[in-house]
């Protein structure tokens, strides 16, 4: 016998309804009991770090078995008058931003000519750092433009801050950056 989806959602209406008519308890049939992966977690308040409108989240985390504390689920606080427990799809992705197993946890460098990146410590990757930002410097910086005017400027680096950093962190950057004499600089709300 051949049954087309009509018949078939026909044919399951009428099998509950003559179900429920001759007086079957089906409530326990779908009772479908889950252990939530959140269930007895602790539940911190935040805020989302992608950009200034500041909607609240709820981050829950428990302590794991050797000790340390796992980041388990973020989500939109509904008690938030910002954002009634929403996220735009950037603040819903929060917990990769945390736990991503794409995520670099230390640094890596390749050398010129070389094909593979190895791993290195943070003293080298920002002392290397350091050094190409000062060569950079030392080689594009301008003291005076075309009319003779002092201008002290450094045209060959530029600086893009980011949606994860907070206020207090691009205003650091901004003021470091200046210090530096560079003029290319630039704050994004969306990368």
């Amino acid at each position: 016998m051949e049954v087309n989806r009509r018949e078939f959602l026909g044919i399951g209406a009428a099998g509950a309804l003559g179900g429920t008519v001759l007086g079957f308890d089906l409530t326990g049939a779908v009772e479908v009991k889950q252990r939530l992966r959140i269930e007895g977690a602790a539940v911190s308040r935040s805020v989302c770090p992608y950009c200034a409108v500041g909607c609240a989240l709820l981050a829950y985390t428990r302590k794991a078995a050797d000790g340390h504390v796992e980041l388990l689920q973020i989500e939109g606080d509904p008690d938030s008058p910002v954002n009634e427990g929403t996220l735009c799809p950037k603040g819903a992705t929060a917990l990769e931003l945390a736990v991503s197993r794409r995520r670099v946890p230390h640094p890596l460098y390749r050398a010129p000519g070389a094909t593979e990146w190895k791993r290195v410590s943070w003293e080298f990757a920002l002392d290397k750092m350091a050094r190409n930002i000062k060569a950079a410097r030392d080689a594009t910086f301008v003291t005076r433009d075309a009319d003779g005017n002092v201008v002290n400027r450094c045209e060959g680096i530029a600086f893009a801050g980011g949606a994860a950093f907070s206020s207090e962190e691009g205003y650091l950057a901004t003021k470091l950056m200046r210090g530096l004499g560079l003029v290319h600089l630039e704050q994004q709300a969306r990368v």
